[in-house]
């Protein structure tokens, strides 16, 4: 999910589209729809005969290389099977998914954003298929990580997110929150890298002490990555993923978000960021991070765009929590789903099933993508910060440490959370005042599911 949070911004500006559209929301009890599911399945398409699938996703550039590759491989193993891709931009693919898949002309297969927002509205549309046969018989309930697999989970009545059913799969890539360094800064200052976050304020007064900017950071576009790294480094995932699910046995006092918020605006009191940061939007800020001008940056991974030279010069690192273990705030950068109305389910599933195999994940590894779901898969030689990237996902993978982005805790959430940092930042807000309001909406989100 590249850019992670910063995405929902645009679903959330779409959802009235997407429910005026789709005849449901993600509101109010029961489905509008049906999610058909086969009785039977084979995961051996052989004898399919020539099918031809269509797939809409919203990838470009690299990214857009990956799945030409992953279907390259899957129409080789399967020459009676053609995938035709159409591609359309992230947040206009998002506003017209669910016309699309009501239409007889729409894609077998599509890239759908994990939330209420997005996935949670077309399963309670009927628009896309329950996946559970399939997940059985392919085996997916053993192959992904159980944090992974609940971001593609909701309860057949739709009252619940992140258990139930699977409506969607991930693949063999993810994006994760993480810290970036500049190496040459920390040398020259002779720090080591942090790997908790209390070695983390450590180097922050070091770098502060020197006249450095420590964080290359802007707000204007409401960037949440400093607040979700730290919560991820406190939290325990167990309760940040009941949370977000809507477990209503779990309180925001459970979670971590006002220590959190207390850390970063200490950043931000401190001078940690630069200065007049509120006016400096993301892609200014990742461009001054490059330049020198800050030594650490909060970041999805692959979001930087650094090139095999820049890698030479920047790191990236996990924290650990006080535990030892690792969470991060984390997901494959999109639920695949299946049409309902698509008349080769199977061979759907199957291709589905290409993009989570280890195949899939070294053909991430060798585009410089975070590849997943693959722990053997070997990296280039020349790929610096990928290495520690993919490093930080093999551990998380092993370790079950993902938790999910937090805005997904309602279609509202992202709005409160920037309002409120900006607030906290301004000194006109508290941690606990954002802790209180982050209450309110989930609340209020949760009592229309009713």
């Amino acid at each position: 999910m590249r850019l992670g949070i910063l995405r929902s911004t645009a679903v959330a500006s779409v959802l009235g589209i997407a429910v005026l559209a789709s005849g449901c929301a993600p509101g109010g009890g029961g489905t509008t729809g049906q999610n058909p599911s086969p009785s039977t399945v084979s995961t051996d398409i052989s004898g399919s005969g020539p099918v031809t699938l269509e797939l809409t996703d919203f990838w470009a550039g690299v990214e857009g290389e990956w799945i030409e590759a992953v279907i390259d491989d899957f129409e080789k193993k399967h020459p009676d099977v053609t995938i035709e891709r159409t591609t359309e931009e992230w947040g206009q693919l998002n506003s017209t998914l669910n016309l699309k898949l009501q239409s007889d002309d729409g894609p077998d297969i599509a890239s759908a954003n994990n939330g209420w927002q997005s996935l949670g509205t077309l399963a309670r549309g009927g628009l896309v298929r329950n996946l559970d046969p399939y997940v059985e018989a392919y085996g997916w309930g053993e192959t992904v990580p159980p944090t992974i697999a609940r971001q593609n989970q909701f309860s057949t009545d739709f009252t619940t997110m992140g258990t139930g059913s699977w409506f969607g799969t991930p693949m063999a890539r993810t994006a994760l929150i993480g810290l970036y360094y500049n190496i040459d800064e920390l040398k020259a200052l002779g720090l080591q890298p942090p790997t908790t976050l209390a070695e983390l304020e450590s180097a922050a007064a070091a770098v502060k002490a020197a006249g450095k900017t420590v964080f290359a950071y802007g707000s204007l576009d409401g960037v949440t990555a400093p607040l979700l790294g730290v919560q991820a480094a406190l939290a325990d995932k167990t309760a940040l993923g009941s949370y977000v699910y809507g477990d209503t046995s779990v309180k925001v006092s459970d979670i971590a978000v006002a220590e959190a918020a207390k850390v970063v605006g200490d950043w931000a009191s401190k001078g940690y960021f630069p200065e007049g940061y509120n006016g400096i939007d993301y892609n200014t800020a990742i461009a001054n991070f490059k330049a020198g001008q800050g030594v650490f940056r909060w970041e999805y991974t692959g979001s930087l765009g650094l090139d095999a030279e820049q890698q030479k010069h920047f790191g990236y690192t996990q924290l650990a929590q006080s535990s030892g273990s690792v969470v991060a705030v984390g997901a494959a950068p999109a639920a695949m789903v299946i049409s309902s109305r698509s008349e080769h389910p199977d061979v759907a599933a199957a291709f589905l099933d290409a993009m989570m195999s280890p195949e899939a994940g070294q053909r991430a590894a060798d585009l410089g993508l975070v590849p997943a779901l693959a722990p053997d898969a070997t990296l280039p030689a020349t790929s610096g910060t990928l290495v520690e990237e993919a490093n930080a996902a093999k551990t998380l993978d092993k370790d079950d440490g993902y938790v999910p982005y937090f805005d997904w805790s309602s279609p509202t959430m992202f709005d409160t959370l920037t309002q409120q940092l900006q607030l906290l930042y301004a000194g006109k807000s508290t941690p606990q005042t954002l802790a209180e309001a982050v209450e309110q909406d989930r609340s209020a989100f949760l009592a229309g599911q009713g």
